[in-house]
């Protein structure tokens, strides 16, 4: 699912997307440009320094489930495009 960023995403807001996604078992991925990298990663949602109106692609392991994703649209700092 394409999305855009609404908020910078650093270290205080990185955390509750991490503690977010790791409510469920599924791995979810965001993508933005050749980087690929878990949501359950503190680290790698840093690493790929997300800013506001940037696009990026959110997908879950397990296809037929959006729960995750619906998630982290929940914090506000994504919109579906």
């Amino acid at each position: 699912m394409r999305v855009k960023v609404l908020e910078p995403i650093y270290a205080e807001s990185a955390s509750v997307l991490v503690n977010k996604a790791s409510e469920f078992s599924e791995t979810i991925l965001i993508k933005k440009g050749h980087w690929e990298i878990d949501a359950k990663s503190l680290l790698g949602l840093i690493a790929i320094s997300l800013k506001p109106n940037q696009e990026i692609e959110l997908t879950v392991s397990d296809s037929h489930s959006t729960a995750g994703i619906e998630a982290l649209l929940s914090t506000g700092y994504f919109e579906k495009i």
